[in-house]
C-alpha cells in the first residue's frame, strides 16, 4: 500500500485480497463483518456513561464470572453480525459454554469458525479503562455442508487464518493480522470508517515494561517470582530497572507492548493452577498477533500456537511481547521451576 494515500480498511482488503488464504472473497467478507460488529459496539461503549448498559448484567458466564452488560450486548452483537454472513459455519464465545452452529441454508457451503473475547476487559468499563474484542478465524477441518463439529474449535493456534482485535479507548482501533504482517486501522467517528494508520506493525525486540498483576506474587511460580526482582534491579547496560505497566485489560496492555516494546505475563498460581487466560479466545490470536510483528508468545516453556486444545474453555499460563524479553522470562522459568 502507498504510505502517502489514505486508505479505508475496506479498500485494504480487496487491494490486499490475493495475500488471503484461500483468496475467493470470504474472509474479506467476513473481516468487514467483524468491522461492522465492531464499530456498533464502540457506539454503545462511547455512551456508556449516560446509558443504561453500566454494571452486572445478574448473571455469570461459563467461567463462573459476572457478566457485564456490555458482556452481553457485544456477544450478541458480534453474534448476529456473524450469522448473517454466510462464509461462517460456527462460533465459539467466551461467553458460552459450548460452540453455536450456524446451520441455515447460507451456510450451507461456509467454511470458517469464529472464537473471539466479545468484550475483554469490561469490568473496567465503569471507571472509563480501555476495553477490547479479540478473534480468531480458522478454516473448518470437517467435511463443508456437514454441521461443525467441536473438532472444528479445537485446532491449535498455527492453524489461524487470521486474528485481530479491537481495542476501545481514545480512539478506537482495528488490529489484524491474516499471516502476511499486522496492519492498524484507527475509526475516524466524524465519517464511520477505519482507516489505515499503523501500516506494518512491529513488536520492538526489546522494551522496558513489564506487565503483571503484583498483586498475586506470592502465588507465582518461583521463576516469575525471580524474573520480576530481575525487572526491578538497576542495570544501565540493560535498561532496567523496567518500568511497571499493568492496566488489568489484557487487548489494552498487548496494545501498548506491541507498540512500545514489553512483556506481558500472567503465570499459573494457587488461584489459577493453569492460569487465567483462555488458550482459543486470548492467547492464541493475540501469540498470531506477536509473531506476525516480530515478537514471541509462550506459556513460559512452549510456544503457545503449538499446543493442542482439549476444551473450548482451557486456560494457559502466558508471556508474550517483544522476544528478547520473553525469552528472559522463559530462562527464569527454566532454571527456577517449579
Amino acid at each position: 500500500m502507498n504510505s502517502n494515500t489514505t486508505c479505508t480498511l475496506g479498500e485494504f482488503l480487496v487491494a490486499t485480497q490475493s495475500e488471503f488464504p484461500y483468496a475467493k472473497g470470504e474472509l474479506s467478507a467476513l473481516l468487514s463483518s467483524i468491522r461492522l460488529a465492531g464499530k456498533v459496539v464502540n457506539r454503545e461503549i462511547n455512551k456508556a456513561g449516560i446509558a443504561d448498559i453500566l454494571g452486572d448484567a445478574g448473571a455469570e458466564n461459563i467461567q463462573g464470572e459476572a457478566q457485564m452488560k456490555l458482556d452481553v450486548y457485544a456477544d450478541e452483537t458480534f453474534t448476529k453480525a456473524l450469522r448473517n454472513r454466510g462464509e461462517v459455519c460456527g462460533l465459539a464465545s467466551e461467553e458460552h459454554e459450548d460452540f453455536i452452529a450456524f446451520q441455515d441454508n447460507i451456510h450451507a457451503n461456509a467454511t470458517y469458525v469464529v472464537l473471539m473475547d466479545p468484550l475483554d476487559g469490561s469490568s473496567n468499563i465503569d471507571v472509563n479503562v480501555s476495553v477490547g474484542t479479540i478473534f480468531s478465524i480458522y478454516r473448518r477441518i470437517t467435511p463443508v455442508g456437514t454441521p461443525v463439529q467441536l473438532e472444528d474449535f479445537l485446532q491449535p493456534g498455527s492453524k489461524q487464518v487470521a486474528a485481530g482485535y479491537i481495542v476501545y479507548g481514545s480512539s478506537t482501533m482495528l488490529v489484524f493480522t491474516t499471516g502476511h504482517g499486522v496492519n492498524g486501522f484507527t475509526l475516524d467517528p466524524s465519517i464511520g470508517v477505519f482507516i489505515l494508520s499503523h501500516p506494518n506493525m512491529q513488536c520492538p525486540p526489546y522494551g522496558n515494561i513489564y506487565s503483571i498483576n503484583e498483586g498475586n506474587y506470592v502465588h507465582f511460580p518461583e521463576g516469575v517470582k525471580k524474573y520480576i526482582k530481575y525487572c526491578q534491579e538497576l542495570d544501565t547496560a540493560s535498561n532496567r530497572p523496567y518500568t511497571s505497566r499493568y492496566i488489568g485489560s489484557l487487548v489494552s496492555d498487548f496494545h501498548r507492548n506491541l507498540i512500545k516494546g514489553g512483556v506481558y505475563i500472567y503465570p499459573t498460581g494457587t488461584k489459577s493452577p493453569k492460569g487465567k487466560l483462555r488458550l482459543l479466545y486470548e492467547c492464541n490470536p493475540l501469540a498470531f498477533l506477536i509473531e506476525q510483528a516480530g515478537g514471541k508468545a509462550s506459556n513460559g516453556l512452549q510456544r503457545i500456537m503449538d499446543i493442542k486444545p482439549e476444551s473450548l474453555h482451557e486456560r494457559a499460563p502466558y508471556f508474550v511481547g517483544s522476544t528478547q524479553m520473553v525469552e528472559e522470562a522463559e530462562e527464569f522459568m527454566r532454571k527456577y521451576p517449579s
